[in-house]
């Protein structure tokens, strides 16, 4: 992955860290990005499936961008038959078909507020539906 600057590595490599059992892919965007994918992100309640893929940019202006938005498997639903609820949408990640998740941070903070901490909040809040 050398194609990546040291922030985005960084960004990566604390991602990959955080989340060992998940298989992690990072492509790069042309624009000194990368595009990011985890497969089997576990799940639990409420979603009907036990696990996702997540995918994400992490932008050339990272850390000073928000990493938004996130994007799961298309298919994804909840056990008790209800809609996905608010923050959730339809979408498309890299030309394929996802559920969006719209988390935006509105006090982005670049010294705290990294890549990882922003998917572990994501995934919290994705759980906590």
């Amino acid at each position: 992955m050398s194609e990546f600057t040291p922030i985005i590595m960084k960004a990566i490599e604390q991602i990959r860290a955080s989340l060992p059992d998940c298989p992690l892919n990072a492509v790069p965007d042309g624009s000194g990005g990368a595009y990011v994918t985890l497969d089997k992100v576990p799940l639990g309640k409420p979603w009907a499936q036990p696990d996702t893929w997540i995918g994400f940019l992490i932008s050339f202006q990272y850390p000073y961008a928000d990493v938004y938005p996130h994007f799961v498997r298309p298919d994804l639903r909840r056990a008790d038959g209800k809609p996905l609820g608010e923050g959730l949408g339809q979408a498309q990640f890299r030309n394929e078909p996802a559920v969006q998740i719209s988390r935006r941070s509105n006090r982005l903070n670049p010294a705290t507020d990294t890549a990882c901490l922003k998917l572990l909040k994501v995934l919290q809040w994705l759980r906590s539906r």
